[in-house]
């Protein structure tokens, strides 16, 4: 692997600014100052520094998205703005895909991966991987309508949601919910299966074990750290 590209990878340095940091001296191989940012390394056993720190090595790359408003959970779409538009080319290059879907203008906490296996379990019915939800609807929800929507209940073509679970805030407009499933427009439907209600605002605060960087703002991403991988890698077991 070229010394740029694993740099990338790792969420270091872009390629050009690896080139850069490469004839500042800023870069180690095995103790060696390399000039190169394309030489060829073997990111298994070489010891790769950038400005003395040890890069390591990880095989898939994970990155947590503040989605914005607007913006389509797709690798690509013939009208609408896509979330890969907004990390960097390298990252798009090795193949990153949403894992999960969210709407249109639903905003929030999104994980962008290239690691199909991980996505596929994490997104597996059978593990119900719990996300939470901060939302605001046009009417108050009654008691009633509380109840109904965390003991599940049949949408408009028939399908009978899983229990949620509902906190209110004080206006009865807006709130959390939880979710351990995730059908198409699933929350807007949910709320519409009860006196016509209507979503109005929509933001996803935590998948699984991630929970929304507050330090994130709109449409700003950072990769996952260790702890974090782990965590997810575990929720999918």
């Amino acid at each position: 692997m070229r010394i740029d590209k694993l740099l990338s990878v790792c969420g270091v340095a872009t390629r050009s600014e690896s080139a850069k940091a490469a004839k500042a001296g800023r870069i180690t191989v095995n103790g060696v100052a390399e000039r190169s940012p394309a030489r060829q390394i073997d990111e298994t056993k070489d010891v790769v520094c950038f400005d003395g720190v040890r890069v390591m090595y990880s095989k898939h790359i994970y990155i947590m998205l503040n989605k914005p408003e607007g913006y389509v959970s797709a690798t690509e779409d013939g009208r609408d703005p896509t979330v890969l538009e907004l990390i960097p080319e390298e990252a798009r290059r090795a193949g990153m895909f949403p894992c999960g879907r969210l709407d249109k203008n639903t905003l929030g906490l999104m994980l962008l991966t290239d690691d199909g296996e991980l996505a596929h379990r994490l997104l597996a019915p059978k593990r119900h991987v719990e996300k939470k939800y901060r939302f605001g609807c046009r009417d108050e929800v009654s008691e009633d309508d509380r109840q109904a929507l965390e003991n599940g209940l049949r949408l408009a073509d028939g399908y009978v949601t899983k229990p949620a679970t509902v906190e209110l805030f004080d206006d009865r407009k807006s709130g959390i919910i939880t979710l351990h499933e995730g059908k198409y427009h699933q929350i807007k439907r949910m709320f519409g299966a009860v006196n016509d209600n209507r979503i109005i605002f929509l933001e996803r605060i935590t998948f699984g074990p991630l929970t929304l960087d507050d330090k994130l703002a709109r449409g700003e991403w950072r990769y996952l750290d260790d702890a974090e991988v782990d965590a997810l890698t575990e929720a999918g077991k």
